[in-house]
């Protein structure tokens, strides 16, 4: 405060009641209090605020000091703990309704570049603000959707060091929002103690921390890379913000299982409305999912009592979400998830009846998009272990059935040689267990291995292409005649029946193959032999060798890259060859 200009003034202030000053005192207060601040004389300020005989007019006027203050703070000048301290002063004194209106606008309207550092200084202040009000819950609400909203624009650290760095302050700003709840959610705890006094006002307070945890649940953390193993509460700012969230959902008694295994919050059910979308829920619930049941944060106060198959049940509709999204740790998550929900199933199987819920469709069609799609080679990998998981924990029938459905489905020969590799892992476990399983025996085992071992185009099939799947549908064919001729379960005719129809069309394709790419082949090394020729006519020995070089680079693949593509495909389709040999030998063998 300019006190030397403004002494007279200052006096007919001191004896000027709180609801007498006009709106020119207004201006002229606030004008010589902000040139107080530009001028670095905020020392001054705060000596004037502090006095008591100047209490009603700070209380009357100087709430609108405050985007100054919080401007000069931001600063970091030599000023700037003095206009710190007079910021800290106002909020206890003025007006909290005034306070509230002028500070929120300000967590709404941060520069892009100072989110970190302007929400450090805010949100302490309107933490005391709201402190100061009898219903907390409305503007609690309104100041953690301001304050989330900010937080969202921030990204993500991608690696721990990225996490230690904390380049664009996301980490700073959740270390902020914790220490921004803990009083609410002290108080939700102490109500939820008395819940004979408890109102409808404890109820608003524990939906709106409700909606923060769900809020941060579904972003910044299904975002974060999380690690139990190198990640801890001391050198993880994230990894400590998912542990207490977990924790403050306990602390509100909100049970973990509730949230997860129930519908979504509407207006109707315990006066509670998250104001998310079913969806946006599902998401922060497969983040509950995800940290409880792979990060095993608050895995202690989860109890004991749910099954394995159930506990997976209700993880698939979370897994099903997060591997449908194209974000990498959305997917790394959802595959992680899954592993563990399928690992718990140390003692059981899956019964067929769980193929007919929707998430057990939509699973392994998501794990077989990645596995074919993606683009990001570690998760193509993962994921192939995953679903290999999922397929060794169905019972028998489900097998079966499963098998059909995605040999109909996949439409990828990779995927079908899997699912064949599998079925042929399945009879070779059933004959060294002495096991009997009904799917796969007589009728229904030789019905499963027609729609298994085809030619999908017939004789016109790119056998390149499908390369995979007909080595598998081979190998599976002489390992089964093999072991049908040695044991004679009753199926050796339509065994003999399906691999003679195969066979014949297999040897239809392979002739035509072989007869191409042979064909290929000679005609590319005729004509490399012909320019090679032309070129050391034309230029000599020593040119022609550089020569030759550039002229390959300059086709889509090199002279010598096709040359080794076109004999691999006939060394390729001589093994096919010697397979039909060997299955025909062992199906005339069996006949003599």
């Amino acid at each position: 405060m300019v006190v030397d200009q403004l002494e007279d003034v200052v006096q007919r202030w001191r004896t000027t009641k709180e609801n007498e000053f006009t709106q020119d005192d207004r201006e002229l207060f606030l004008n010589a209090s902000i040139t107080s601040i530009a001028q670095g004389n905020s020392g001054q300020l705060l000596d004037f605020i502090k006095q008591e005989v100047n209490q009603h007019i700070v209380r009357s006027m100087a709430s609108s000091l405050l985007p100054s203050l919080v401007k000069d703070v931001l600063k970091k000048n030599c000023s700037s703990a003095h206009s710190q301290a007079i910021l800290d002063e106002l909020v206890l004194l003025c007006d909290v309704k005034e306070l509230f209106d002028i500070l929120l606008p300000q967590v709404d309207d941060i520069d892009p570049d100072a989110i970190a550092d302007t929400i450090t200084v805010l949100m302490p202040l309107v933490q005391s603000v709201l402190l100061r009000m009898e219903s907390k819950a409305p503007g609690l609400a309104l100041a953690l959707d301001s304050l989330q909203k900010q937080i969202s624009k921030l990204p993500v650290p991608y690696s721990h060091k990225q996490e230690q760095e904390d380049e664009h302050g996301l980490c700073r700003c959740c270390s902020a929002a914790l220490t921004f709840v803990q009083p609410f959610v002290q108080e939700a705890k102490n109500q939820d103690l008395n819940l004979d006094l408890a109102t409808n006002q404890d109820s608003k307070l524990r939906a709106t921390l409700l909606k923060f945890c769900m809020v941060s649940l579904r972003e910044p953390l299904l975002q974060a890379q999380l690690n139990r193993k190198v990640n801890t509460v001391e050198n993880s700012p994230l990894w400590k913000f998912a542990t207490e969230i977990m924790a403050i959902l306990a602390m509100i008694q909100e049970p973990l299982p509730k949230l997860l295994f129930s519908r979504p919050f509407t207006k109707k059910e315990d006066g509670i409305t998250l104001d998310m979308s079913d969806c946006q829920q599902k998401e922060s619930k497969a983040c509950i999912a995800y940290l409880l049941f792979v990060q095993f944060i608050a895995v202690e106060v989860f109890p004991v009592v749910y099954s394995p198959v159930f506990i997976l049940q209700c993880n698939m509709e979370y897994i099903s979400l997060l591997l449908s999204r194209k974000d990498e740790s959305w997917i790394l998550k959802g595959l992680d998830l899954n592993v563990k929900s399928l690992e718990r199933l140390t003692d059981s199987s899956l019964p067929v009846e769980l193929l007919q819920l929707k998430s057990f469709h939509e699973v392994p069609q998501n794990l077989v998009k990645i596995m074919t799609d993606c683009p990001i080679q570690h998760l193509q990998r993962k994921s192939l272990v995953v679903f290999q998981l999922f397929i060794e924990k169905l019972d028998g029938e489900a097998k079966h059935k499963f098998f059909r459905r995605i040999m109909k489905t996949s439409h990828h020969a990779g995927v079908e040689s899997i699912i064949i590799k599998n079925i042929k892992n399945h009879m070779e476990l059933l004959r060294k267990s002495g096991n009997k399983d009904g799917w796969f025996e007589g009728t229904r085992f030789i019905s499963l291995l027609k729609d298994a071992i085809v030619l999908p185009q017939g004789h016109e099939t790119d056998l390149l292409h499908e390369m995979d799947r007909v080595m598998e549908s081979l190998n599976i064919l002489r390992y089964l005649l093999l072991l049908e001729r040695k044991s004679c379960t009753g199926i050796w005719t339509d065994l003999c029946d399906t691999a003679d129809s195969y066979t014949k069309i297999l040897r239809v394709c392979l002739k035509m193959s072989k007869s191409y790419y042979g064909t290929e082949l000679k005609n590319l090394r005729e004509n490399k032999r012909i320019k090679a020729k032309e070129f050391k006519e034309a230029f000599g020995n020593r040119t022609v060798q550089s020569m030759i070089v550039n002229t390959e680079m300059l086709g889509s693949m090199p002279r010598d890259a096709q040359d080794k593509v076109l004999q691999c495909a006939l060394v390729t389709y001589d093994l096919m060859e010697s397979l039909v040999v060997c299955i025909e030998e062992i199906i005339e063998g069996k006949q003599e």
